[in-house]
Parts: structure tokens; C-alpha cells; sequence
């Protein structure tokens, strides 16, 4: 069976992290390395608001080069849309044929994704795609994946969330308006440890702050924490 080189967006949280698992334990698509759009200037995964240092200690964790694709905030459309493209054709000439995403069920933003590769050579693939959220995350947990919430949508989900493990309690206390994997953007995540990790990542949750309607957590790594360079 042929195996198709392929990047994984990589948002620093859960549903990435599980895809990458997924495709791993399935076979047929080998991950060559992450994708990641960072905030230039503070060095911050987008939506998340992980820092620079966290994603590269991830990336080591996982084995894999991270491509860091550098937006300003805020960022046009066409900005990033230019950027992505430069990303995949450097994609292309290094014979890589296939983006993974975590998306679980927005269709739009599915159809978004499939319009932009359109034409560029890369397929996109969807290995969480339709799964039924709640049972999604629970699956997560007990396969030992390990989390903390480090952004949330105030409107949404109350602040005394931002911090907290995803774990069996988080998922027990979410109201039911909330998906349980933040689907919707209630809640963002970043991931720590895991079956597709070969060290735990030692973090510190600091003092929240706000971007509105957003309240994120400054996460650090807790120790020294050996990285390679990307």
C-alpha cells in the first residue's frame, strides 16, 4: 500500500494531537511534519495563544520539524491566504501530497479548506471528521491524552474553565450548550502529554488576560524542557 507524505495542522491542542495518533495507528499517511500559523511579533499560536517555546517543545516531543507560517494580528484574508500557498508550494517541491486537519464537523469551514487546496496538489484529509464529540472526548482521555484549557470564549463558557485538565470532571461539568471538544471555538486547549508523545511536558498555568471575548491562560513551560531546533 502506498503511503502518502502529508503536514498536519497542528493548533497545539487535542484534535490535532488525536488526528496525528489516529493516522498513525491506521497507517497509509505518514507525517512528516507540523503546520502552524504564529503570531509575529509575541510568537503565539494563533487562537490559542501558545507560546513559541511550548510549540517547539511539542514538536520534539512528537518528532517532527514544525513549519511555523508567520501572520500579523490582526491578519487580512489575503494575507494569510498568500502565506498558506507559499507554505504549500514549498510543500509540493518537497514532495509532499496531503494536509491533515483536526476538524470534526463545521462544514464550512471543511469546504473552506477544500477550496483553498483546490488545485495546489495537496489533498486534504479529515480523520476526525463526523465522529460524535462527546464520546470523541472521553475516547481522548482514557487513551491517556492530557490537556489544559488555555482559552476560552467568555460568551460562551464561564471563566472559571480557563485552567482546567480536559479530563472525565472537565467534560462532566461543561454545560450542555458547550461541545465537548470546543468544536464551536467555547474552548481551546493545549496539549502536554500523550500515547503520541515520548516525554510529558512540564507546564505552568499563569495569570490570565483578555483579548474579548476571549480570556486566555499564560502558559509556560514549567523546567527546562530539551528542544530541537526547527
Amino acid at each position: 500500500m502506498s503511503t502518502f507524505r502529508s503536514l498536519l495542522a497542528w493548533s497545539s491542542g487535542k484534535d490535532s494531537a488525536w488526528a496525528l495518533q489516529v493516522l498513525r495507528a491506521r497507517g497509509g499517511v505518514e507525517i512528516v511534519g507540523l503546520l502552524t500559523t504564529v503570531i509575529e511579533g509575541s510568537g503565539r499560536v494563533t487562537m490559542h495563544h501558545v507560546p513559541e517555546s511550548v510549540l517547539d517543545a511539542q514538536a520534539a516531543a512528537l518528532g517532527l520539524p514544525v513549519w511555523k507560517v508567520r501572520l500579523p494580528d490582526p491578519c487580512p484574508n489575503e494575507v494569510y491566504e498568500r502565506r498558506m500557498k507559499d507554505a504549500m508550494d514549498r510543500a509540493v517541491r518537497e514532495g509532499i501530497s496531503s494536509m491533515v486537519f483536526g476538524d470534526l464537523y463545521l462544514e464550512d469551514i471543511r469546504q473552506y479548506r477544500e477550496a483553498r487546496l483546490k488545485g495546489t496538489g495537496i489533498t486534504p484529509i479529515f480523520p476526525l471528521w463526523g465522529l460524535d464529540t462527546a464520546e470523541l472526548a472521553r475516547d481522548m482521555v482514557r487513551a491517556g491524552l492530557r490537556a489544559r484549557v488555555v482559552s476560552i470564549d467568555t460568551t460562551r463558557l464561564d471563566a472559571t474553565f480557563l485552567g482546567r485538565e480536559f479530563d472525565e470532571a472537565f467534560l462532566d461539568d461543561l454545560p450542555p450548550h458547550v461541545d465537548p471538544c470546543g468544536e464551536a471555538g467555547e474552548f481551546h486547549t493545549v496539549v502536554y502529554a500523550g500515547p503520541m508523545f515520548d516525554r510529558v511536558l512540564p507546564l505552568s498555568m499563569g495569570d490570565a488576560y483578555r483579548n474579548e471575548p476571549f480570556l486566555y491562560a499564560n502558559v509556560t513551560l514549567a523546567s527546562d524542557v530539551p528542544v530541537e531546533e526547527t
